[in-house]
């Protein structure tokens, strides 16, 4: 079983790789396109991608800070619909839960 800091130490490790990943994908999505309509056409989609992993990405740090507010109003742990505890099984895969 993983302590409260212990989950705190993973959740900020978490967000810091969340930040760096979002930070590529912005200065991949910077990168001008090609005048060529084929190669535009892929890297359309190439972005289309990237911003679904960059939605992806914002969703999941809003998720762990949300996590770390509960770590500091010491209501870590427990459902926030029901109020009842979370499995630590489930804290060891979804820390953000």
């Amino acid at each position: 079983m993983a302590t409260i800091e212990a989950r705190k130490a993973e959740l900020l490790k978490r967000l810091g790789e969340l930040d760096a990943r979002l930070h590529t994908i912005e200065e991949q999505l910077d990168v001008p396109h090609s005048k060529d309509w084929e190669e535009d056409a892929v890297e359309r989609e190439g972005d289309e991608v990237l911003e679904q992993l960059g939605q992806s990405g914002q969703d999941e740090i809003l998720r762990i800070r949300a996590a770390l507010q509960r770590i500091r109003d010491d209501e870590y742990g427990y459902c926030t619909r029901c109020g009842e505890d979370i499995a630590q099984e489930r804290l060891d895969v979804l820390p953000d839960t």
